[in-house]
């Protein structure tokens, strides 16, 4: 094993803890500890770590990356071996440090820019990744490095500047991008759409997330959006009024838009089903199992994440990604850390954690700590029928005041500004949270 022959050790404080872990054969836990490190430590010595780590996990091309980094080579090509091998093993924050070493070497590689503007992507971090392909504009070409030019800065809400560099994108050569040239043009007129409406700055969610992937958010958060979470929720213990406001939100929304669905389509895990029956008794439609050719419906889901675990799910999420016409899916609580397949057309709230309001929900015990209560194993339909009965008018919750205008007025005004842009092109799984930040659990 590689490790067995270099029983050097880091010397570097940072990464002694990361070295621990691997004594421990703690492999997630010595990269968790890597992290903060990566970027401050040597890179010699993070090499030695990720050598280690990387021989414990079969990782066989990232060992051997490492390891040709571990003497302190500053090869352009043994650089960007390793980045591109951390890359491609999912550690892309362990690539950046050695591929700005390999491009500082090598500035007139496009092939070492690219790979460390994937890398900056896949960690979240778009405003480097637009700043560094915005040094090359005059040396990159067209396809793919101004089209990844505009999308970071779409990412980090630059709508100016991602509008400056699309007007000279003409169309690709290859036909492989085409799809992509097709996505990024309906961003940028969704974008124009939902101007219409709200101030598209670093702080309108609901507009932003309509913008990256055509989903129209049904409410806001209405705590902590000046504290940090801006319109989202981290943890969220659910209520029937919340989801009967989300229903009727989609009502809203449904007519705002002039869309006419003829049926509510369930789908097979139980949150949704439930969900689903109390939609069609709020839209007034008929209700009927999900079958992916149905058109003029609308597709109910609670958490399309949850509806991954179902053995169904998975086919179910590949026949949603694709639309059918007059098909409309809509998803109650929508995980922003960990996004589902699948962008649904219309979502009631972002969460981190949520506990349906049936589920075994957090409650204080007798010795005064906490405790989950047992689910609710009612039949769906009382369930159901709880929701329709939790108000037949729901006032959003006024919450500490702070958030944005969430009436039902400023939605209905929001959905009528995208009424041109709603439901098109594919539903393609959000890669990012977009240029709103929110805090969030480690």
């Amino acid at each position: 094993m590689f490790f067995r022959k270099k029983r050097r050790r880091p010397e570097s404080p940072e990464l002694q803890d990361a070295w621990a872990a691997l004594d421990s054969s703690d492999v997630p836990g010595a990269l968790r500890l890597l992290r903060p490190a990566a970027e401050e430590a040597p890179l010699a010595e993070v090499a030695l770590v990720v050598e280690r780590a990387a021989t414990a996990a079969d990782f066989t091309d990232l060992a051997e990356a490492a390891s040709a980094l571990t003497g302190g080579s500053r090869e352009p090509r043994p650089l960007f071996r390793f980045g591109y091998a951390c890359v491609e093993r999912g550690v892309p924050f362990l690539a950046i440090p050695a591929l700005r070493v390999a491009l500082r070497e090598a500035p007139d590689s496009l092939a070492i820019m690219r790979e460390l503007v994937s890398a900056y992507e896949r960690e979240g971090r778009h405003r480097e990744a637009a700043d560094e392909l915005a040094r090359y504009e005059g040396r990159f070409e067209e396809w793919p490095d101004r089209y990844l030019l505009v999308f970071n800065s779409l990412m980090v809400g630059d709508l100016e500047a991602a509008r400056r560099h699309h007007a000279p994108l003409g169309d690709p050569e290859d036909q492989v991008w085409q799809a992509t040239r097709e996505r990024q043009n309906l961003m940028l007129r969704r974008a124009a759409d939902a101007e219409q409406a709200g101030p598209l700055d670093l702080t309108d969610l609901r507009g932003w997330q309509y913008v990256l992937g055509g989903t129209v958010l049904g409410t806001i958060s209405p705590y902590g959006f000046d504290a940090g979470m801006t319109g989202r929720y981290a943890f969220l213990q659910d209520e029937e009024e919340q989801c009967l406001r989300g229903l009727l939100r989609l009502r809203t929304l449904l007519e705002a838009t002039g869309v006419r669905p003829r049926s509510v389509s369930l789908l097979p895990d139980r949150d949704s089903r439930v969900l689903g029956l109390a939609a069609a008794e709020v839209l007034g439609l008929s209700a009927e199992p999900f079958a992916p050719d149905r058109e003029d419906t609308v597709v109910v889901a609670y958490d399309l994440n949850e509806l991954a675990g179902h053995e169904d799910g998975p086919d179910i999420l590949v026949q949603l990604r694709e639309r059918t016409p007059g098909q409309v899916l809509h998803e109650h609580a929508s995980c922003w850390t960990d996004p589902p397949v699948v962008a649904a057309d219309s979502v009631t709230l972002l969460h981190q954690v949520v506990t349906a309001p049936w589920g075994a929900q957090l409650r204080s015990d007798a010795e005064g700590g906490v405790e989950r209560g047992p689910a609710d194993d009612r039949p769906e339909q009382e369930l159901a029928a709880m929701i329709v009965a939790a108000s037949k008018d729901p006032e959003a919750d006024s919450g500490d005041g702070e958030g944005p205008d969430d009436s039902d007025e400023a939605f209905t005004v929001f959905a009528a500004a995208v009424r041109g842009s709603w439901l098109q092109g594919s539903r393609s799984k959000l890669q990012s949270s977009g240029p709103v930040p929110s805090s969030r659990f480690a």
